[in-house]
């Protein structure tokens, strides 16, 4: 299977501390990846160079085989790669359904007018909002805030979509309906890279996983390989508990 997506010796340095080191993997095409690891193991900060939030100290990112790891990230949002935030970002003075027609407006395929509103519907519909679109975003509850971010993410019709924690801080309803809404992106065949503690999210989404620890990968495979792993149980749990 080809990859989409292909990071190869991805390193990102601050100053003389290295988050990212030497980050290799691929991510094919309708693929779920879940990037897992001990909190500051750099998985966010590998899902900023991805988006070109930072750049890549060096190394090379690749989609469908062209390189973006010069491009600015609005640049890398029109070639097909949006993302989720650990803290929702959204437009507080706009509507719902104008925060998500941003993203048809602004994302991969650049939709104007009465064909970004149509696609921005549909995407509350998808992710649960429907008849919600005239609402404020300071009226919603916070897994509403994170169903509008995500409407927006895919009113943008990316090929790649990145989501950084989107289940942290969800109560246990919350949790299962945010599971079930993300396995049918998963359904609908779209390629996922998802930054996540929830392993219970790990083990039925993912399709594989890249773990990470102090920056650097210690293992990838299918979600029951990586978990059952002696390293990846060390980085998580300690020496003691392996």
């Amino acid at each position: 299977m080809s990859a989409l997506l292909s990071l190869r010796g991805v390193t990102k340095r601050f100053g003389g501390l290295v988050a990212v080191n030497a980050m290799d993997f691929d991510v094919a095409e309708h693929q779920v990846l879940g990037l897992i690891g001990p909190n500051g193991s750099g998985k966010s900060t590998t899902l900023n160079l991805i988006s070109g939030a930072f750049p890549v100290s060096s190394g090379s990112i690749s989609l469908r085989g062209q390189p973006i790891t010069q491009l600015p990230a609005q640049d890398i949002t029109r070639r097909g790669i949006a993302r989720t935030f650990q803290l929702v970002r959204l437009l507080p003075s706009m509507t719902v359904l104008d925060n998500v027609k941003a993203g048809a407006v602004f994302g991969h395929r650049r939709r104007w007018g009465r064909e970004a509103e149509t696609i921005a519907e549909a995407m509350l519909e998808k992710t649960g909002l429907s008849g919600r679109g005239h609402m404020m975003v300071g009226q919603l509850t916070y897994i509403d805030t994170k169903r509008v971010e995500l409407a927006r993410v895919l009113a943008g019709e990316p090929r790649v979509v990145l989501l950084d924690e989107w289940l942290a801080g969800l109560n246990p309803t919350e949790l299962q309906e945010g599971i079930r809404l993300i396995r049918s992106l998963r359904d609908d065949g779209r390629t996922i890279i998802l930054v996540e503690h929830v392993m219970d999210a790990i083990r039925s989404l993912c399709d594989r996983c890249v773990v990470m620890a102090a920056g650097t990968k210690i293992a990838e495979g299918t979600p029951t390989e990586v978990l059952s792993d002696a390293t990846v149980i060390r980085a998580y749990l300690g020496d003691d508990d392996a």
